[in-house]
């Protein structure tokens, strides 16, 4: 029997992560028939962190080379939104512009077109941020915590003070996580929830 393992993104995990947050974006549930375009979640909120930042995303391997959870993240914020504005989103945007959106694709368009055009409200204080999804045979084992920690230790050794995070309000079970591995709740609108973490001793 094969054990899972947590270890460093590597090139070929590329469509996994793809994957993963696809099958994790319906508030953390399997959001597969919900959009026209399957890769639009990962080209968002998964593969241009690991695309810009790989030594930041780690994966959750389930013994046989497959990533089966992950997290990404950026070590600055701000000047992760420019890039994501100026370089990234314009690279792959053209992908998604063949008609028949669905309505979460609508919604995910319109989040990436607009995306860091409003600076952080946490940036200042948490310049980090990431995010993490895991499938639900990479749940309840620790993964999850695991992961952040790795990263956190990453983030550390560069020198960052703070991380922070944002989940959809009705992800009642991200929610309860963050709150449980020790984010402190932040200020955010009635839809969100909002965490950050000081990543200094």
């Amino acid at each position: 029997m094969t054990e899972r393992f947590i270890r460093g993104y590597r090139p070929g995990d590329r469509d996994a992560l793809t994957e993963i947050c696809l099958r994790t974006a319906d508030d953390g549930g399997d959001a597969s028939a919900l959009y026209r375009y399957p890769s639009l979640p990962g080209d968002i909120w998964a593969v241009p962190y690991a695309d810009r930042d790989p030594a930041l995303a780690f994966v959750v391997d389930d013994g046989t080379g497959t990533a089966v959870g992950y997290t990404v993240g950026t070590d600055d914020t701000i000047a992760f939104a420019d890039w994501f504005r100026s370089s990234w989103w314009p690279s792959v945007r053209g992908r998604y512009d063949g008609g028949g959106a669905r309505p979460k694709d609508a919604e995910a368009l319109a989040y990436a077109d607009g995306f860091g055009a409003s600076p952080s409200p946490y940036a200042a204080t948490y310049p980090a941020h990431l995010h993490i999804d895991l499938l639900p045979e990479a749940q309840g084992g620790g993964f999850g915590r695991r992961l952040i920690a790795t990263l956190s230790d990453e983030l550390r050794r560069r020198g960052v003070p703070g991380v922070h995070l944002e989940a959809s309000a009705a992800n009642t079970d991200a929610v309860a996580f963050y709150d449980h591995i020790g984010f402190t709740r932040l200020p955010s609108g009635p839809d969100g929830a909002a965490f950050g973490m000081s990543l200094v001793d």
